[in-house]
């Protein structure tokens, strides 16, 4: 499955993209607002198998998608859009190596994914979460018309080794009619 916008293709990973995907997942500063990594290498071989096999499954739940510039053909990122039991609700998730932060590239991403999740899978609603200090996640967020629903106030765990070792967090959410309302 492949999912296109303006300037980028939305593919599943493949083992190919080890090391492209190693350059943002290894890397502290890129991994800094997530609660897991920086990746080990072969941590990073995992996920990529690991993605590999939702693929395969016979109903898929996990859509991980690796981010490609079309221009040149580079991997720079990943992103997804993960269902709940009931397929009725997904949560998105995405990261881009930090070379590419604050280019506007991640509300395109993260709008082909809105749109995949209420035309194609037919969701209720689809959310998403960050760290509160994540200024330029919740920003794509917003700039996508999702509304703000929570702030929890050091309800997440980091991972070992992080400065804030607990760390308020944004939901954010947007709605089928919503969507279609735009």
């Amino acid at each position: 499955m492949i999912l296109t916008t303006e300037r980028m293709i939305l593919r599943p990973f493949e083992e190919k993209d080890e090391e492209a995907v190693h350059n943002y997942a290894g890397n502290p500063d890129n991994v800094v607002y997530m609660i897991w990594g920086p990746n080990t290498k072969e941590q990073t071989k995992q996920f990529i198998q690991d993605t590999k096999k939702n693929w395969e499954k016979e109903s898929v739940t996990n859509y991980d998608f690796g981010i490609v510039l079309k221009e040149t053909g580079e991997l720079i990122g990943g992103c997804g859009i993960y269902l709940n039991d009931t397929r009725k609700e997904g949560m998105l998730g995405w990261i881009l190596h930090k070379d590419y932060w604050k280019k506007g590239l991640m509300p395109e991403v993260a709008m082909e994914l809105i749109r995949f999740g209420f035309d194609e899978l037919q969701l209720h609603r689809i959310y998403a979460t960050c760290n509160a200090a994540n200024y330029g996640s919740y920003r794509v967020m917003e700039k996508c018309g999702m509304q703000k629903e929570a702030h929890f106030r050091k309800n997440r765990y980091g991972r070992d080794g992080s400065e804030d070792i607990w760390y308020d967090e944004f939901y954010y959410a947007i709605l089928d009619e919503e969507w279609a309302a735009r």
